[in-house]
């Protein structure tokens, strides 16, 4: 990570995470819920503070800090190195997907040249990493990631989509709780 991105502990960050050459890997709920069981397995247990999140075709928005004694860096290490052996692995035993050999050429491929990847690639280098700096700063990142679906026309309103936390910010109940800004 460049010093562009570093991150220290004690602030929130708007992160954004990118699947390998912009692939819609989460376009199926299987793929989708091995993210948000990830996501709620980090907050129950490794001290992840979460204040919004946006799943996406390819990426994924969060809006993210670590509790005291935990650093939201080990949380983003530990996070993406999971769901790339998680979705490989149900990619590979998945009967029903139909892409299997394209997807996992593709993420092989992604790796094949980098010496730190063992196998599969899945994830984009780097996070994007940006410290929540004032409050309106976090109020655009905080439209910018809801606003994403709608932007898409996956959505008319962005509390409609499942798959984030504008459904939390309506006052609904949403698949991750959250803690409202």
């Amino acid at each position: 990570m460049g010093i562009k991105n570093k991150i220290v502990d004690g602030y929130a960050y708007f992160l954004t995470m990118t699947v390998v050459n912009w692939i819609d890997v989460f376009t199926q709920p299987v793929y989708k819920h091995i993210i948000l069981d990830a996501l709620k397995y980090n907050q129950e247990n490794k001290g992840l503070i979460l204040y919004a999140w946006c799943l996406m075709s390819n990426h994924l928005h969060l809006i993210a800090e670590a509790e005291e004694n935990h650093h939201l860096s080990d949380f983003l290490r530990d996070f993406k190195k999971f769901i790339s052996k998680a979705i490989v692995k149900e990619i590979e035993e998945n009967p029903d997907e139909s892409m299997r050999k394209w997807l996992l050429n593709e993420f092989e491929f992604a790796g094949r040249y980098k010496s730190n990847i063992k196998n599969f690639k899945f994830w984009q280098d780097g996070n994007d990493a940006k410290e929540i700096h004032s409050t309106s700063f976090l109020e655009q990142k905080l439209e910018y990631i809801h606003e994403n679906p709608v932007k898409a026309e996956i959505v008319d309103y962005a509390h409609e989509y499942l798959y984030s936390s504008a459904k939390n910010y309506a006052g609904e109940p949403g698949l991750i709780d959250i803690v409202l800004i």
